[in-house]
């Protein structure tokens, strides 16, 4: 990224922290200048099929596929023909976008992880041999083994992570389509009082559909066991994070990238590490999400990081407003908000190479003129107003 120069790196203007304030200013100041590395699980579950359970995709078709789509523009950034193109949404553009034009503009070393999809990705992952989730309504969303299973392969590449990103920090990022319906239901089964404060892509959030849905799937739960909970209404995704969160927490930071997802891995974290004795360091741990999660005003997400306690709440502060481009302005009405770490690699961003506001709305219209170019003569996706 030639054109982009960096700042004062004293300057942190660009993250908010919004809850354990102290201590979340001391990590951002312990990781100023780091590269991390980042690590993207990808999972599904059939919640995410449900109609106007997400926008994510503007059919359920297309979401089938949100997480196989993001995961190859990722890692290859704007192709002439991608084996799975971006999926069109009612409104706005992929988080993807953010998050590709850190990597790429910073190159940082990537890890892609399939806990569960219904097909692999186009591009190489390593494989955790887990599978897709049923509807979280149904209370059978896994079988309890492929639970464990999965925790002991997150612990394993978390350990695997911390070793490969060498005094930094690791970025745990996902890409689950219904996803925060999902969180709702296992911070709920933990005792959490989540309704109401969760966040979607949606510009107003669908909290009666969300609600109704964990209702039915934690009727005769057995809530005393974390592990019941996950098998009953969980997704892949999440256990495998709250172990690599808890293994890669012993030695380096963390940052779990995401909202109300990653603090449903939190509280999850410390619910099993708590139950099976197991060495952790919850105070290396950071939640770093975008402004439109943590000011979302049809949800309470920093309420609800201070109902989950401890882990400090922390967001980019990157605004769309001023950009070229409608389908990114469409974040500024409350559309897409987060995904796929975007939220994360752009605090990342901001502490690596101390990129300002201006020059990460610059790397990501970068990677938007080159995928509207690339559409040009058949769909333009970001279409200039």
């Amino acid at each position: 990224m030639t054109n982009i120069r960096p700042v004062n790196v004293n300057d942190l203007a660009a993250i908010r922290v919004y809850t354990q304030v102290s201590q979340g200013q001391a990590w951002l100041e312990r990781y100023r200048g780091k590269r991390p590395v980042v690590a993207c699980v990808l999972g599904f579950t059939e919640t995410g099929l449900i109609s106007g359970i997400s926008a994510a995709g503007a059919t359920p078709d297309d979401r089938r596929y949100t997480a196989i789509a993001d995961a190859e523009f990722l890692i290859d950034g704007v192709q002439s023909q991608p084996s799975y193109p971006l999926p069109p949404l009612h409104q706005g553009a992929s988080p993807v976008l953010i998050s590709r034009a850190v990597v790429e503009g910073q190159q940082l070393p990537v890890y892609l992880f399939n806990a569960g999809l219904p097909q692999p990705p186009a591009v190489p992952a390593i494989d955790l041999q887990g599978a897709p989730a049923c509807c979280l309504s149904t209370g059978r969303a896994m079988e309890q083994a492929t639970v464990k299973h999965l925790f002991a392969q997150g612990l394993l590449w978390g350990e695997k992570l911390a070793i490969a990103a060498v005094n930094s920090y690791v970025i745990l990022a996902e890409c689950v389509v219904g996803g925060t319906t999902t969180a709702l239901a296992v911070l709920t089964g933990l005792g959490i009082a989540a309704a109401g404060k969760v966040n979607s892509s949606h510009p107003t959030c669908n909290h009666r559909q969300k609600w109704e849905l964990v209702k039915a799937g934690l009727t005769g739960v057995d809530l005393r066991s974390p592990w019941s909970l996950l098998a009953a209404v969980g997704d892949p995704m999440q256990v495998v994070v709250a172990g690599m969160a808890i293994a890669a927490s012993r030695t380096r930071g963390v940052l779990l990238a995401g909202g109300t997802q990653m603090l449903a891995v939190y509280a999850l974290a410390r619910a099993i590490a708590q139950e099976s004795a197991l060495f952790w360091q919850p105070q290396n741990i950071v939640v770093g999400t975008t402004r439109w999660v943590a000011d979302d005003p049809t949800a309470d997400t920093v309420g609800l990081a201070q109902l989950v306690a401890e882990v400090p709440l922390m967001a980019t502060q990157l605004s769309f407003a001023n950009s070229r481009f409608a389908q990114l302005r469409a974040y500024e009405q409350g559309y897409v908000k987060e995904g796929v770490g975007a939220g994360g690699c752009a605090i990342a961003a901001h502490l690596y190479q101390a990129w300002t506001n201006s020059d990460l709305l610059y790397a990501v219209e970068l990677i938007a003129a080159k995928h509207q170019q690339k559409n040009e003569g058949t769909q333009r996706e970001y279409p200039v107003a």
